[in-house]
């Protein structure tokens, strides 16, 4: 699955709410949107998972425009103001919300054994404004891909927390290489280390490739009848 952001934007130069930007996401090789400014990456965002219409350009799925293939495959991941949990819910609770989200039993049990397989249940009661980015990124990567046909994640500034570009994008990495179509929508100093670092990915299959200008899934399934309901999504309804 690839998605193909060809020269979209919305707003008119100088000052363009998101000025035009290019990029190419496939399994094993993410694509980098590399943008400035508060809102720009929401837009961006917004734009690349489907959820908004830019003024010019093309979102492309598999060559395709299909806004709405691409809604129902991709998720937004820790998007500003779209999807991203509150700063002060620990981790436990990010992860029984998201398992109802994902229409899974929130039980106490199914929490422990996601946060178990994560390797994270020492940080289970931390406040999620607290863990490494790379523990956010891969917490909130790996929830996402739960949800009944996302193979593939839209992911929003992971630099705003601080941390190593090199830590977590170490998650982005391993993502991808499992098959997971990434766009990674960050700053252009954070994309500069991503370019960098995307040579050290090793592709199977086809070369994919990679361009900015300016599922497989880990976790065990423990799923309800269909009328359990979602508590607090993290990504507000289209």
């Amino acid at each position: 699955m690839t998605l193909e952001l060809d020269h979209v934007g919305i707003g008119d130069e100088p000052g363009a709410a998101l000025p035009v930007v290019s990029a190419v996401a496939a399994p094993g090789r993410p694509g980098v949107v590399a943008v400035e400014t508060e809102q720009a990456p929401v837009l961006a965002s917004l734009v690349a998972g489907g959820r908004m219409r830019p003024d010019t350009g093309r979102v492309l799925l598999d060559g395709h425009e299909d806004a709405a293939a691409i809604r129902s495959a991709f998720a937004l991941v820790d998007t500003p103001g779209v999807a991203e949990p509150f700063p002060v819910m620990s981790l436990r609770k990010i992860v029984r919300e998201e398992l109802a989200f994902a229409g899974q039993r929130p039980s106490r049990e199914h929490v422990d054994t996601v946060l178990d397989e994560l390797g994270m249940r020492d940080h289970a009661d931390t406040h999620v404004q607290r863990v490494p980015t790379d523990v956010r990124v891969r917490l909130l990567v790996e929830l996402a891909l739960l949800r009944d046909g996302v193979t593939g994640i839209v992911l929003t500034a992971p630099e705003r927390h601080g941390g190593a570009v090199a830590d977590w994008f170490a998650v982005v990495r391993d993502v991808a290489r499992r098959g997971v179509t990434v766009v990674l929508v960050t700053s252009k100093a954070a994309a500069a280390t991503v370019e960098h670092l995307l040579d050290t990915i090793q592709t199977e299959g086809p070369d994919d490739a990679t361009r900015t200008d300016g599922g497989d899934q880990s976790l065990q399934s423990d799923r309800p009848d269909p009328e359990t309901p979602a508590t607090v999504p993290t990504e507000a309804p289209a």
